[in-house]
């Protein structure tokens, strides 16, 4: 049994306490100074470990401690991050910036293990704890995209907890031998399985949801895709997903990435859409892009739909920005839907944290006993406060175990 205390933390901005971690599950958060018998010293966030109780001990210093972050859409295994500058080039639509992908990336080389595990590394320096990864699977890659995010994330310790999909990039049934890519992926350990545009990338949607729902249901594995169409043709194929979803009893197990449609739908249609993502239990995630419409993430949240941010990708062939910080994605999601309250701010921090956890496959994320024992600490006076100005994270926990201080990774 290994045991780790965090003492003096403000867990969600509340009376200092202590947070106890044993066998990576939180065991206790009790009143500061209680948890142990031992004095933890030292202004600074720092650690005493006592090997004969098999004890450690972090001084958080009457920190901010908030849960883990979610990264519930990311593209881990594409980035070019620490590689040299790619420029970005292609037109900008998603069929554009496929093809100029398709053609980039053999030229420059396939992203591999080490900007793989570069990025990673980003993720864990800004205090991000699981993620759902999209990863390409398509003719020109096979399956070693998978391959080289789990090895990356090996040789991190796991300290990031990784949740594959495997995603059809370049689409689905305009491209034979992709659905038994798919297959094969689902087969091999992914726990959900892409798609893309069924109507304006594959030209067939019916197509496109009938095979991949039919490998979902097959193979036990959810479903999560990504959906840019606008307007009436992208809330026509959420319908569609809606009514796949429930054909194949999936609820709870599908997911709807960006569909920007949602938010440009007029107020009725839109209410009886989000009725019926809430009667066929399907999640929502969003990297919050500037220029969209907002979403109805209040009805959403009313109705118990899952809502989720993510980082999309970052420094790929598709657009050169980003850094893998899920808090800054928070902050941009507040400022695209207007947020101004401390409890509305408060709320956009929960969806990059414990409302995130259907999306990583828990059943719950949060700093209370039987969470996993994930916290990142923050030198802020209260929960917006550390959304609107995004401050370094001073400490990094993962499974009970120290990953990251300082800005400085650990493992």
């Amino acid at each position: 049994m290994r045991t780790l205390v965090v003492s003096n933390v403000r867990p969600w901005g509340a009376e200092p306490a202590d947070v106890v971690v044993t066998d990576g599950v939180v065991s206790a958060v009790v009143p500061a100074g209680s948890a142990s018998a031992h004095n933890v010293a030292g202004a600074d966030p720092g650690t005493h470990v006592s090997a004969a109780a098999g004890v450690e001990h972090v001084d958080g210093g009457g920190l901010l401690a908030l849960p883990g972050l979610v990264n519930a859409h990311a593209h881990v295994d594409k980035s070019w991050w620490g590689q040299p500058w790619v420029s970005y080039g292609g037109e900008a639509t998603t069929q554009g910036r496929i093809a100029h992908e398709r053609a980039e990336r053999d030229r420059h080389g396939i992203p591999g293990v080490e900007p793989t595990t570069a990025v990673l590394r980003e993720f864990v320096r800004h205090g991000t704890t699981v993620t759902r990864t999209h990863v390409d699977v398509d003719l020109g890659v096979g399956l070693r995209g998978i391959e080289n995010v789990r090895t990356a994330a090996a040789a991190l310790g796991d300290a990031v907890d990784v949740t594959v999909v495997a995603f059809p990039q370049d689409g689905v049934v305009r491209r034979p031998g992709v659905l038994r890519l798919l297959d094969e992926a689902a087969a091999a350990g992914a726990t959900h399985i892409g798609g893309l545009d069924p109507a304006s990338i594959d030209r067939d949607p019916v197509a496109q949801l009938d095979g991949l729902f039919e490998i979902a249901e097959r193979r036990d594995v959810g479903v999560d895709l990504h959906l840019h169409d606008r307007g009436d043709l992208g809330a026509f194929q959420v319908e569609l997903i809606v009514e796949r979803t429930r054909r194949a009893g999936l609820q709870g197990r599908v997911t709807v990435s960006h569909g920007f449609a949602l938010g440009e739908l007029p107020a009725g249609r839109q209410a009886d859409l989000l009725d019926d993502l809430r009667d066929a239990g399907i999640g929502w995630a969003t990297v919050a892009p500037v220029g969209t419409a907002p979403l109805p993430w209040r009805g959403m949240r009313k109705r118990g739909i899952p809502v989720g941010l993510g980082t999309d990708g970052i420094r790929d062939l598709w657009s050169p920005f980003g850094d893998g910080d899920v808090l800054r994605i928070a902050l941009g999601f507040a400022r695209l839907h207007g947020l101004r309250t401390d409890d509305d701010l408060t709320d956009a921090v929960r969806l990059a944290t414990s409302w995130a956890a259907p999306f990583v496959g828990r059943d719950v994320h949060d700093l209370v006993p039987g969470a996993p024992g994930d916290l990142v600490l923050v030198d802020a006076e209260n929960v917006p406060d550390a959304l609107v100005r995004v401050p370094p994270r001073r400490l990094v926990v993962s499974r009970g175990r120290v990953v990251a201080r300082d800005g400085v990774v650990l493992v």
